[in-house]
Order: C-alpha cells, then structure tokens, then sequence
C-alpha cells in the first residue's frame, strides 16, 4: 500500500493556515524543527553553557549515511569542534563577506558553494540568508542561524557551532582566512535543512540559487543560446541575479577533471561579473570573470591572470576589472572563450524579469503545492494516456497581454516552475530525482469557468498548447511561454506513472493571471438532513429514521430468499449482529462468481451497521438491512461496469469516476486518502473495499450534513462530537475548511 508521511494531511492544512497569518514570509520565517534562535540563545546566555543541538548532532549521523556513515573510514578520525577550539579569535565574519570566503572541501558540494560565492555579490541577499547580528564575542552561545527559502516558504535554521575537524582542519568549506568562520557555519545549516552533510553531495548550482533568493532559474545551453546572451549577462547582474555554469563531461568517470585550459569538467563555476573595455587600437573585448569554489585552479588562456592581454589595457581599465594575479580560483576570460569552453549556463532571476528587454517589470506569481499519489494521481507522461489524466491539474487564466510597444505579437509572457520536494533529504532512503515536465492545454470558450476535473477524453482529442522543452531529471523544470489571453490547464507530472512525490508549481507573468488546483466542489447526491437538533445522542447515525423505506411491487425471488435468510439468522428478535450481518451477505455475495471476492470482512460489516443502525443498538432490523442491501446492489453495478475485464477488482485510477457515479464528487486530497485506504500493492480495489469505501462516505456525508445546519460548508466540533463522529479513517474533519 502506498507510503504518506504520519500526519501530512494534518500538517498540511496547519501550514495552509499559518501562510494566511504570514507565517513562512521574509519577515516571518518558519522555525525550522520548531527551534526558536532567539529563546535558545538566551536559555544558553542564562544557564552560561554553549548550545548542542540534538536535532543535528555532533555525531556520524549529521555527517552522512553511506560514504560518510557508519562503516566508512572517512569518518573514523574526525573530531567535531568549536571554532574557539580551533583557532584563537575566531570570526564570524572577517572584514566583509566575500567570494574568497568560500573554499571547498572534502565534501562533493562545488554546487552549493559556487551559489554562496554569487551570494556575496549582492549584501541585501547575503545578509538575508546570514544574519548579521552573529559573533563568537558578544552574545555568544554557541548557537547560530541561516534563513532559506523552502519551498515556498522562507524557513529559519539553527545550529550549534560544533563543525567536522581533521588534524584541526575543517574538513568541508572553509574561508581563507583561518580564523573566519561564516561560509562553514551556513554550510553546516544547509546540511541541516537536507539531513545530512553527505546529501549535498552533487547537485546542480540552481538549486541552491534559489533556496537563497526564492528566484526562478532559467537555463540556456551556450549551442542554443540567444545571439543577445552577453547582454542578458549583463543585465542579469546588474538587477543582482545570481548565475553560475558549467562544463558538461559525457563520461561520468571524468567528471571534476582538468583540462589542459585549466578549466574542470561537470564542475560549478560562479559568474561574477562581465564588462566591456577598450583596447589600444581603439577596438573593444568583452570579458566574464568566473570563480573556481575549490580556490585554486584557473583558466591558463587569454586574460587569465598573467596572460599578455593585461598588459594592452590602461591602469584604470585594470583597476575597474580589478585584475590580481593570485591563485584565488577567480580569473577573466574573454566573452567569446567562455561561449566556446562552457556548455551551459543558469542565471536565477530575484523576479523573472524579462532579461531580453531594457525595462523592469513588476511580475505576478502564484505558488500552488501538489503531490502524485501512486495509484491515484501519479498518472505520468502524455505518453500513457489511460492514467495521464489522473494527475493534479491546474487551471491558469491570462487575463492581460503583454503592453511591450517594440512587439507587434500580441500575447501573455508568463514562466512556469515545476520543482519536485525534499528528494535530496530522502536519498539515504534511496530516493532519486524524478524525471518531471508539463504539459499546457488551452481550455475552450464553453469551458470557462469550470473548475471540474478534465476527463481522459479531453486529453485524448487535444494536444497540448505548450509543454517544457523535455522531461528531465532536475530539481526544477522551468521555461518561458507566450500564450494568447484565456483559459489554460497546466498538467504536471514524472515521466513514468505511478512515482509518488511532493511538488509545487509556481507561475510567474508578466501581467495578471491567476492558477489554482482544479478542485472539484465536495458534495453528494443524497437527502438533506433536517432537524438535527431534535435527534438524539446518535445525531447523524439516526438521521434516517425520518425517512419511510416502505416496499413497493411484488418481492423478487432474490427477496424472498432474503427474507428467509434473515429470519433464519436474526431470530425472534428480527435483528442481527455484525457478524451475523457477514454470514447474511456472504452467502448471497459468494454466489456472484464475477465478483471474485471472499465476502465481506467483518470490520466491513461493523462500519454497514454504524451507517444504518437508527437506535443505536449496534443491530439492523429488516427494514434497515433491506435499504442496506438496496445500495449493495446500486453499487455493485457500478463495481460491474469499471470491472470490464472480469478480474474481481476495479484500478485504483478509475475510482476517481466510480466514486463519482456513485454521486459523490470529493477534492483532489479526499481521493488520495481512498487510495492510500484501500488500494492494494497491485493499485486494484476489491469489491469488499470498494463497498466499504463508498459505505463511510455516505456516513460522513451524512453527519457532515447533519452539523452543517446553516449550509454554509463550516463545522465546529467538540472533541466529544469529534470522537463521535470518526468511525471509519474517513472522518468528516477532511471537511473542514
């Protein structure tokens, strides 16, 4: 059966409401594991010990789970220590954050720290990501904190000071400067925030762009790349993006090795600047500074460091390129060298401005969070159409077009992001990066407005409008898009079905749009309860004895047989028990060969009772048991019809439409609970499930109804009425909004 987290349903709807109080903004970060820098601090001030976190110990653990765990000889001789340990006067941060404060280590994470070498580009984004008011002198207690954006939130982190030492080295990032100690702390945070330093290991320099800005990357392969790209750059910096590229290597086994050029192959680089200056004979150059995060190895070419073209230009223009020559991993290379070395490059927008064009525009962004659940809404590419259209779908309205004077098209820019969560954290799990992409469909005129679900016909007679460029295994899947106004769905999904993961989907545009998860409205065709309050403690359980379940027509022999069934097992007192309520139905039910089911089971039958039980007594008389059946057998049919290939089952992604024949229409998070519920490892639903399934619905239904007096879809309840009412997993608190 499928895996959810303990408590994510609950969760998730406690993270919805604390977005609407502000909490996971810039100015009200979430407390990562709950952990309150401010209060531990001065817990540690008061008691005059230094902070230990017991959330990211000082032990093998925090260090990794494979090449760094346990029975790994890498982590047999290291020592974790304070830095007041390690050196005498040790700094948080010496003269100023800059790009030479980051130096790799042991650790496989030239990604991360190319991104916090473009983080020192721009202090307003550093300092939001360090916070400043951190020292190993006054206020000191050991412990520190590091803010991130996190999916959609921004979260803050704490940690205690303790790093992994070897011979008294750090072992993973370290500054230059010995005694400062900023770029190994936010590394240790962020190993923190995935689990593990070894997690970090590998990884694309996006990702960790992002989780500092909450920008949106755009990559460009440097064979495809715009005839403007150096203007891009330009601007790209000068707005305080953060840009990062790489040289691709084809062979795994030679990734990280140098060229001749000095250059290294599937290693990060950091841009940290591009300018343009004029040459002697009055001609021009463009020129892209690049950071090495290993702090050494360079390129060797023209405009490397002690290359002859230095000495062509003037004092000043070396003094605004501030050209050194030192072994700092930082070197300049000609704009025309960097598109003919490097194969790709990402920059990462603070807003997804439009890089192409001189003026800044104020973008529009929504976020919306999704997960696939396998056997329900994991349904894959366009590629398998029977479960494509199960996967979650959200409709995009464009509601203005672009007002660029320069453009004669008219259209609606807007960038979508798919980013797929936390397969880092869980890769000592054994989890990969999915492959993911999307499709977008444009939704017809007489379908505006409806926020149903789109069918598999809808899919099958109508391609996509748009869809990312290819599925691919990334963090984050982005692109630009230039539509007509109107209605869209935006379909996310793996490449391959039934691959279970949390994503969000994020649209930025131009102008005004608005997306959100097609959710179909939660409701059910059957009669309104009335009067409550005049019922008893049984409330809602009781609700039917208002209705008369008088028999019209002659008896079927099916009846018949019924009736001396019942009679015979019920007794004198004409009521039988849940385990005699198994033995009635089992016996007619095993005669239906095509239902290649084992009968009822008796927690079945208890959750039958509850539902038609009209006095409480735990018991059903005939007249309830005979309704009782009369929707087993409206069921059934419905069973029949989706059971086509005579298997005895039904597939967990048909149960979205057999649900909804039954009259139920529920949201996209009430059919992954059915399916974590009552799909089998096979994604199939038995007949005795799919009668059970169907049976707890009409109950919560019914007693959300009941409480629902004004009609308004609300309901407060006791913890007494909360107990009452939960009698299967079902519970009517999935109502609540």
């Amino acid at each position: 059966m499928p895996y959810t987290p303990s408590g994510f349903f609950c969760d998730r709807l406690i993270r919805e409401r604390e977005r609407r109080d502000g909490e996971g903004s810039l100015n009200k970060p979430l407390r990562f594991n709950g952990q309150d820098f401010t209060v531990l601090r001065q817990e540690s001030l008061q008691s005059k010990g230094l902070f230990e976190d017991d959330s990211f110990p000082a032990t093998v653990e925090s260090l990794g789970f494979k090449e760094l765990g346990h029975k790994s000889n890498k982590v047999k001789n290291i020592v974790w220590k304070r830095p007041k340990e390690i050196c005498e006067n040790p700094q948080f941060i010496v003269g100023g954050a800059s790009r030479t404060d980051i130096c790799q280590g042991d650790l496989g994470d030239c990604w991360l720290l190319a991104a916090i070498a473009c983080l020192t580009l721009n202090e307003k984004l550093l300092y939001r990501v360090v916070p400043q008011e951190q020292s190993f002198s006054e206020g000191y207690g050991g412990i520190f904190h590091f803010q991130f954006w996190r999916y959609g939130d921004w979260v803050d982190v704490v940690i205690d000071d303790r790093i992994p030492t070897f011979n008294n080295q750090l072992v993973f990032t370290k500054s230059a400067e010995r005694n400062e100690f900023w770029s190994a702390l936010l590394e240790k945070a962020y190993a923190k925030l995935h689990g593990s330093y070894e997690a970090l290991k590998g990884g694309n320099t996006t990702e960790a762009m992002e989780d500092f800005t909450g920008g949106v990357t755009e990559f460009y392969e440097m064979k495809e790349a715009p005839k403007e790209l150096y203007k891009i750059m330009k601007k790209a910096l000068e707005r305080g993006s953060l840009m990062g590229c790489s040289i691709d290597s084809l062979v795994p086994a030679r990734f990280e090795t140098r060229t001749v050029t000095g250059l290294v192959k599937g290693h990060a680089y950091s841009v940290t600047a591009v300018d343009e200056v004029k040459l002697q004979k009055d001609s021009k150059v463009r020129l892209v500074r690049l950071r090495n995060p290993w702090g050494q190895v360079e390129w060797n070419g023209p405009w490397s460091d002690n290359s002859k073209e230095w000495t062509t230009l003037s004092k000043a223009d070396k003094d605004k390129l501030q050209h050194q020559s030192a072994e700092d991993g930082e070197f300049w290379m000609s704009f025309e060298d960097f598109k003919k070395n490097y194969t790709k490059i990402e920059i990462c927008n603070l807003t997804p401005d439009a890089l192409e064009d001189d003026k800044i525009h104020k973008w529009t962004v929504s976020v919306n969070e999704g997960r696939w659940v396998r056997g329900c809404s994991a349904g894959g590419c366009r590629n398998y159409p029977d479960t494509f259209w199960t996967n979650p779908q959200y409709r995009l309205r464009l509601l203005e077009e672009d007002d660029d004077p320069e453009d004669n098209e008219v259209g609606c820019t807007f960038v979508v992001a798919l980013m797929q969560k936390n397969r880092r954290k869980e890769r000592k799990m054994g989890a990969n990066l999915f492959t993911i992409g999307f499709a977008i469909y444009e939704v017809g005129d007489f379908m505006h407005g409806n926020k149903q679900h789109m069918q598999k016909d809808f899919f099958l007679f109508n391609s996509s409008k748009a869809r990312c460029k290819s599925y691919i295994n990334l963090r984050e899947v982005t692109q630009r898009f230039r539509l007509s106004s109107g209605e869209y769905v935006i379909v996310p999904s793996t490449y391959e079905p039934h691959q279970e993961g949390e994503f969000i989907l994020r649209v930025f545009s131009e102008k005004r749009n608005t997306s959100e998860e097609i959710e179909n409205r939660i409701e059910a065709d059957h009669p309104v309860v009335s009067d409550f309050a005049e019922l008893g403690c049984y409330g809602f359980l009781n609700s039917y004895s208002k209705i008369s379940f008088t028999l019209t027509g002659e008896e079927s022999e099916e009846d018949q047989q019924f009736r001396t069934i019942f009679q015979e097992i019920a007794g004198d007192d004409m009521e039988i028990t849940a385990n005699e309520l198994k033995n009635v139905l089992n016996r007619v039910i095993t005669k239906h060969k095509d239902l290649n089911t084992e009968g009822f089971s008796l927690e079945s039958c208890r959750s039958m009772i509850a539902l038609m039980d009209m006095d409480g007594t735990s018991r059903l008389n005939l007249q309830e048991f005979r309704h009782l059946w009369n929707k087993i057998k409206q069921w059934q049919g419905i069973f029949k019809h989706y059971n086509a290939d005579q298997s005895g089952s039904i597939n967990s992604y048909e149960m979205r439409n057999a649900v909804n024949d039954a009259g139920f229409r529920l949201n996209n998070q009430l059919y992954d609970i059915i399916t974590m519920r009552y799909a089998n490892e096979n994604m199939n639903i038995d007949f005795d499930s799919f009668i059970s399934c169907l049976v707890r619905l009409e109950a919560m239904f019914r007693a959300f109804q009941a409480f629902d007096q004004d009609g308004d879809g609300t309901i407060r309840l006791s913890v007494l009425e909360v107990r009452a009412t939960t009698s299967s997993e079902l519970a009517p608190q999935h109502f609540v909004r």
